[in-house]
């Protein structure tokens, strides 16, 4: 067990402010809190903000350096500059044979388009694989050329690295920041592979520089816990892996609101809103686990799996458009995308009521090139500020008493009676106007991700985070029908997110006719990345899925650093309350559901019908750990797991046109609820299964859950 009053700290750095939170790691309570400036154009980049910001944390009683046993913080570094072009000159090494020179052609790729305008084409020399002589020329050509950062890439570099890495060390040797095909992928696909790590390189410099100026700022204030970088799939990884893959920090921001939703918050199942002052983040939570899809960056694939995180141009902040001459409601054109934020405008309902008399209605473009059809107020001092969706919903009551977004309802009041006047309206219409615009993008994207998940609707819950959550989220919930909720210190749910992440890694291998002894391996060998990278091997679980049409086997492994994910805050609540939040979860009748598993776990049933029933899986803390309807459940033991897993699997597999689907499969025992992956031979799952349960007792108590799949 972790030492009495240790901390996790997390920091996130979003596009305006850095915040910074220390937890206490046994309990997850907020021990102190900080808003810094996001600090893009300062020398140092980003990283002088979190310096300063992990200064002032420094400065709170009871947050001391030697308490810290866990520091973490997101970047919108990487993302970021891929969208501006913000990057560094790219030479790339294309390593070939003689006898491959269709290798070549591979090799060369198109310009790789950034952002809008800008454009990025790799410098390129050719050199023979394995010719020592040949990559130095290689590389030294390219210095001569003026590359900033280098990729090396060889068509065998997935099943022999040594080329790659003699490119790369010829360039380190030379002092220039390298990357390499393997190093960002262990798939087949020379160009996609080639492409990721051109984009690997093209921020390496940037990267590194920040990561080592963030580093050296946690050592010299005498924090002896090594410094983690979130990932774009919410797990984090040691700081020194920036220096071979920062690519893999794309979308760390969103990431890091998912990972709060996930460990903070205990959500198992639903659609995460994280809004803010500009834009809203939209991400799907599967029985406990974040979606994910392949990265493309300026219309070309990658190797790179990032959350699906949907971005909207609504939130919180939103200006709000309307026709300067158009009369009543119908005058309202849209709300946003432009933000106050943006525009640096005030919120009215952040504006004290007094100010608001004798205000005019104006109208502003927030940016050069924008349309003059934003609607703010010009008070009697010269200042302004704006109606938005929240001042909307604090108007009409939305806004808890506790929420972030809490204005004068006063305030918000004057300020749409004032922009009604000007339209030929009443406020409160306007403003219940102005709500359901902003509801009916969050609805389009949520009846997106309901579709493409294939949600049932009946357990699709919104939880909101973020500072703008209770504008938009409460008002947008009830127009869809859908329950919802906000999340707990739902403002700083993105670095609270950081400071609990789980230590991560994806192993993924292109196995053609994978067997169960290949699929084995690769898991052990994502428990070993983890461990290696410092997370508790006991912590450690592991998902893996076996795509046979693309001959992939992927294997993710996530494990904390302390026991901050086991027994974290635990508090053993009574079996009515673990009942009641599983009869909420399946929207059954408490006294309707069987309780088949008890103790640390407990595992409710509804009756079944037709061989089929719905479970909830609820923790000693009465948190819903995993929700499936429509399952199959067996008990078994250890020893006889074998037997009955297959039996089991036989009667849930699906037939169809198109062959057979082997069921989504869980083994339930002890604390630990086992995610078999998505696996397409029964004896892949078989084997897994008994390499979960390796070294227990073989009467111990086993449950399998397995959900239908359509084939």
């Amino acid at each position: 067990m972790m030492a009495q009053g240790m901390l996790r700290v997390g920091i996130d750095v979003g596009g305006t402010f850095t915040d910074v939170v220390a937890v206490d790691a046994a309990t997850g309570r907020i021990v102190a809190s900080i808003k810094v400036p996001t600090t893009h154009r300062a020398p140092d980049g980003v990283a002088a903000g979190i310096v300063d910001g992990l200064r002032r944390l420094l400065e709170f009683d009871g947050v001391e350096a030697g308490k810290i046993a866990f520091i973490a913080h997101s970047t919108t570094q990487a993302t970021n500059a891929l969208l501006e072009g913000d990057v560094a000159r790219v030479g790339l090494v294309g390593l070939h044979a003689a006898f491959a020179p269709f290798a070549r052609h591979q090799l060369e790729l198109p310009p790789i388009r950034l952002g809008s305008t800008r454009m990025l084409v790799p410098e390129i020399r050719f050199a023979r694989a394995g010719d020592a002589a040949a990559i130095a020329a290689a590389v030294g050509a390219l210095l001569g050329a003026g590359v900033e950062a280098l990729a090396a890439s060889v068509a065998i570099g997935v099943d022999q690295p040594a080329h790659e890495r003699a490119a790369v060390n010829a360039a380190r040797e030379r002092g220039l920041p390298a990357t390499s095909g393997h190093e960002v992928s262990a798939m087949y696909g020379l160009r996609a592979r080639t492409r990721t790590a051109v984009l690997n390189a093209a921020i390496l410099p940037t990267m590194m520089r920040t990561a080592g100026v963030t580093a050296d700022a946690v050592e010299r204030a005498g924090i002896a816990a090594p410094l983690m970088i979130m990932r774009s799939d919410g797990g984090v990884m040691d700081v020194r892996e920036v220096a071979r893959r920062p690519i893999l920090t794309m979308l760390s921001g969103p990431a890091a609101g998912v990972a709060g939703a996930l460990l903070h918050e205990n959500v198992s199942d639903g659609i995460f809103l994280e809004v803010g002052g500009t834009s809203t983040d939209c991400s799907v939570i599967r029985r406990g686990l974040p979606q994910m899809r392949p990265a493309r960056v300026g219309g070309h694939r990658t190797m790179l799996r990032t959350l699906d995180v949907r971005t909207l141009g609504i939130a919180g902040g939103s200006l709000v458009r309307a026709d300067p001459n158009g009369r009543g409601v119908a005058a309202l054109r849209d709300v946003g995308p432009r933000s106050a934020h943006i525009a640096d405008l005030a919120y009215a309902s952040f504006t004290e009521c007094e100010k608001l008399t004798g205000a005019r209605v104006v109208f502003v473009r927030p940016r050069p090139g924008d349309a003059d059809d934003c609607l703010a107020l010009e008070l009697n001092d010269g200042t302004h500020c704006a109606p938005t969706p929240t001042c909307a919903a604090n108007l009409l009551g939305y806004v808890p008493e506790a929420a972030f977004a809490k204005g004068d309802a006063e305030s918000a009041r004057r300020a749409f009676e004032l922009a009604g006047r000007h339209l030929g309206c009443e406020g409160e219409a306007l403003a219940r106007a102005v709500l359901e615009r902003a509801a009916d993008k969050v609805r389009a994207a949520v009846d997106e991700l309901i579709d493409d998940y294939e949600l049932d609707r009946r357990d699709v819950e919104l939880i909101g985070g973020g500072g703008g959550a209770a504008a938009l989220v409460p008002f947008a919930a009830e127009r869809m029908k859908l329950p919802a909720r906000l999340a707990r210190d739902a403002e700083v749910i993105s670095p609270l997110g950081v400071a609990l992440a789980l230590v991560r890694d994806v192993v993924e291998r292109t196995v053609a006719n994978p067997q169960a002894g290949d699929v084995v391996r690769i898991r052990r060998e994502a428990i070993e990345r983890v461990v290696a990278a410092g997370a508790a091997p006991e912590l450690v679980e592991v998902v893996v899925d076996v795509d046979a049409r693309r001959n992939l086997i992927r294997a993710t492994a996530s494990g904390a650093t302390t026991s901050v994910a086991g027994d974290r805050g635990r508090s053993d609540r009574p079996e009515s309350e673990r009942r009641g939040a599983a009869a909420r979860a399946l929207r059954s009748a408490a006294d309707g559901l069987r309780l088949v598993v008890s103790g640390s776990l407990s595992l409710y049933l509804t009756e079944e019908r037709r061989g089929f029933c719905d479970g909830a899986a609820v923790d000693a803390s009465a948190v819903v750990r995993l929700v499936a309807r429509r399952l199959k459940a067996r008990a078994t033991e250890a020893g006889r797991l074998d037997a009955a897993l297959a039996t089991a699997l036989e009667d849930a597999t699906s037939f169809g046109d198109v062959g057979r689907a082997l069921p989504e499969t869980y083994l339930i025992y002890g604390r630990r609820i086992a995610n078999l992956g998505t696996l397409a031979e029964a004896e892949h799952v078989i084997a897994l299964a008994r390499e979960e349960l390796r070294g227990l007792p073989p009467e111990t108590a086993v449950h399998l859950l397995l959900i239908p799949r359509a084939a």
